[in-house]
């Protein structure tokens, strides 16, 4: 096997990995707790509340956007489908430990039975939901990228890259959020507006949230590309 060729393996692992770990914590912290992240600029404030899971969301987008445009669509559809078989794994094993008997320990030790049935709790509801949310968004994300890539011919990398990830993010956030409440009702709605007008608003932060990650991936995603193609030896589009 030649250098270029163990570049290349190692590459895709280390993405594969990075996305899947990230799509893993997702899922795990979920909406065990919101964050406040509100800002002010330019004399404006903007809120924004999002559950700690939104974190290392917008990774998942890079990482994908970033084999897509190395790799091809190909191996992206293929972490795509890597990505909901190891969270379905996941949810089995906390599904499993849930139901079998519990060893009791003295009165003493901590308890962390409760601690695990919260985690449990939510992070079920998270991964129903997400799953359902993921697979539409990443595979919009993939073809949209995809067909922005055929429509400019290959130009204009940080209008596939704004495009299908700006996309794909709005289908996710609002699908995660509305299946996570109707599922588990865990996630505090704002006490001043209604059920629908509460959803609305966490959506819109979350969506923020997400527009303002994308923003910053521009020059990141360019980056990254320019050092993986010349790290690879392959040609700059």
């Amino acid at each position: 096997m030649d250098l270029n060729t163990t570049r290349k393996i190692i590459t895709y692992i280390v993405l594969a990995g990075i996305f899947i770990s990230s799509m893993t914590m997702l899922n795990i912290l979920g909406t065990s707790r919101f964050i406040d992240l509100s800002f002010d600029i330019f004399g404006f404030s903007f809120p924004l509340i999002v559950a700690i899971g939104v974190l290392p969301y917008p990774i998942t987008f890079l990482c994908t956007d970033l084999i897509s445009e190395i790799f091809g669509k190909k191996k992206a559809t293929i972490i795509v489908w890597t990505g909901l078989i190891v969270n379905l794994w996941l949810g089995l094993i906390l599904w499993l430990g849930g139901i079998v008997p519990e060893f009791t320990t003295s009165k003493e030790s901590i308890d962390t039975n409760n601690a695990f049935l919260t985690i449990r709790h939510l992070a079920l509801g998270t991964i129903t939901a997400s799953m359902i949310a993921y697979f539409l968004a990443q595979y919009v994300d993939v073809t949209v990228f995809h067909y922005l890539k055929n429509l400019t011919g290959g130009k204009y990398l940080w209008i596939r890259n704004n495009g299908s990830t700006m996309v794909s993010q709005l289908i996710d956030t609002s699908a995660v959020i509305l299946i996570t409440h109707f599922l588990t009702y865990s996630i505090p709605l704002p006490q001043d507006k209604s059920e629908f007008m509460g959803l609305l608003t966490l959506i819109f932060y979350a969506y923020l949230f997400k527009f303002f990650a994308a923003v910053i991936d521009t020059p990141i995603f360019y980056l990254a590309v320019s050092f993986f193609k010349k790290f690879l030896n392959e040609k700059n589009e």
